[in-house]
């Protein structure tokens, strides 16, 4: 298995650069194509706000600028590591980007976007990002807007050594499935099974044993962790976990639910994805 189409949000910010450095570096190991979206969130004023028109068009003149600086940064890097790329500008009002995204996404095999750093905030916030995990159809890759563990030489290191969150859930068995690329190349992977024993019918008599059998089939080498804990939440587990293991991606489900027509995060996701320090993929 492998992944052939990529798609990468892109935006102008600084963390922008760690997301376009993971998107390449998986597109080169894959030999994927890889596929730029930059949707912005144009800028559309306010219908009681009388701006002159021509402020409005200086600003839409930005933005058409920024992507190109961007276009020309990405199509370069990616020329440097023989990648076949593309890149496209999406005009869309600032409260749908994570629709424009998904829809883009179900046209690849893995979207990459990135986590929202609160310190400068981009067009994917927390619930746009919800928003692509749950509705896209597709797995989700987000890196840190830290950016993703490197190697000695300064290359990206992902999916050396993954761990998987298991609970035995739909989910889980989706992302597992849909990062079976990388968790075949991985030179180990991790599954952490967290307080099994509340749902034991789902486990079976030795939680996690029949997901590594299925992992093992696939000649991926593979170890179980199994842990209960009441004093810590599963997500800060994880997080613990991941640096206990000196592991470089997560792989777990995403789980969301609607509460009053808002999507909400599960309480393991929302941490993850607040949290994060290597990129996990989720799928729903």
């Amino acid at each position: 298995m492998t992944y052939k189409n990529l798609l990468l949000h892109l935006d102008t910010t600084d963390a922008c650069t760690h997301r376009v450095d993971t998107a390449v570096a998986l597109a080169s190991r894959h030999n994927a194509h890889m596929t730029g979206l930059m949707a912005l969130g144009s800028y559309q004023p306010p219908a009681w706000l009388q701006m002159p028109q021509s402020l409005i068009d200086q600003r839409r003149e930005a933005e058409r600028e920024a992507y190109e600086t961007l276009k020309a940064d990405v199509d370069k890097r990616a020329q440097r590591a023989g990648v076949q790329n593309d890149t496209r500008w999406s005009n869309v009002s600032a409260d749908i980007v994570g629709r424009e995204t998904s829809l883009h996404a179900r046209y690849s095999d893995l979207a990459i976007v990135g986590q929202p750093n609160p310190d400068e905030p981009g067009p994917l916030d927390h619930a746009a990002l919800g928003e692509v995990i749950v509705s896209s159809g597709r797995p989700t890759l987000v890196v840190p807007y830290i950016g993703p563990r490197t190697e000695n030489d300064g290359s990206i290191r992902l999916g050396r050594r993954v761990m998987v969150g298991w609970d035995a859930s739909r989910e889980a068995a989706r992302a597992i499935n849909d990062a079976m690329p990388m968790l075949e190349r991985a030179e180990h992977v991790d599954v952490l099974v967290a307080n099994a024993g509340k749902d034991a019918r789902k486990h079976g008599d030795e939680p996690g044993a029949d997901i590594a059998l299925h992992l093992a089939r696939h000649d991926v080498q593979v170890d179980v962790h199994r842990t209960e804990t009441r004093d810590v939440d599963v997500g800060n587990i994880l997080l613990s976990r991941l640096s206990d293991l000196d592991s470089d991606l997560m792989v777990m489900g995403g789980y969301a639910h609607s509460r009053f027509q808002e999507l909400v995060m599960g309480g393991v996701t929302r941490t993850m994805l607040h949290h994060m320090t290597v990129p996990v993929l989720m799928s729903h």
